[in-house]
């Protein structure tokens, strides 16, 4: 009898102690690598529509830079967190003109807004022209910093409403839908 509760209170330990790991390891995973994100609003459309589920990578801007046309999340000045797409990094110079981004001065593509371009049936433009002085009154982004947008330009608070976004304010980067499953992939 004596054998018998030994061994059910080592199995309840064992148990117990496998609970415990699995539980920090999920601890581990969620707060530290990645965290999965829904996407609330349509200031992203046609690329990501309200209500996806993605998976950020907290880890990636810790080993690699922010590079131009990532899909990142960060902590907005509402107490929200956002996401948006970066469109300029420190040291860029940006305007928009005739619907055309100009970084550095060249021209720059976007080829995630053409089916949204397509779309406009009211003769309008999908981004309004500015400078990046308008909305920020800084001529080059500084360091530190990124500019941002929202895919859907007519419908997206981003940074030509709130300003640059500090990059400690970055949580991370984006890029797979892991739900609506018919939406299952990597987005650009």
């Amino acid at each position: 009898m004596e054998a018998k509760k030994r061994k059910e209170k080592n199995e309840l330990w064992e148990w117990t102690k496998a609970l415990v790991i699995a539980f920090a390891l999920a601890a581990f995973i969620r707060y530290v690598l990645f965290t999965p994100i829904v996407v609330d609003g349509e200031s992203m459309m046609p690329t990501l529509v309200s209500g996806d589920r993605m998976v950020v990578n907290k880890v990636s801007y810790k080993i690699a830079d922010i590079h131009h046309k990532d899909i990142i999340v960060f902590h907005a000045p509402e107490k929200k967190d956002y996401i948006k797409r970066v469109i300029g990094i420190s040291g860029d110079k940006i305007q928009y003109k005739n619907d055309v981004l100009y970084r550095n001065g060249k021209a720059v593509e976007e080829p995630y807004l053409k089916s949204y371009k397509a779309s406009i049936l009211d003769g309008g433009t999908l981004t309004e022209d500015f400078t990046l002085k308008d909305y920020t009154g800084k001529e080059i982004i500084p360091k530190g910093y990124v500019f941002v947008m929202g895919d859907n330009r007519r419908n997206s608070k981003d940074s030509r409403h709130i300003g640059l976004v500090p990059e400690n304010k970055i949580i991370g980067k984006t890029s797979i839908v892991f739900w609506p499953l018919d939406q299952f992939g990597k987005v650009r």
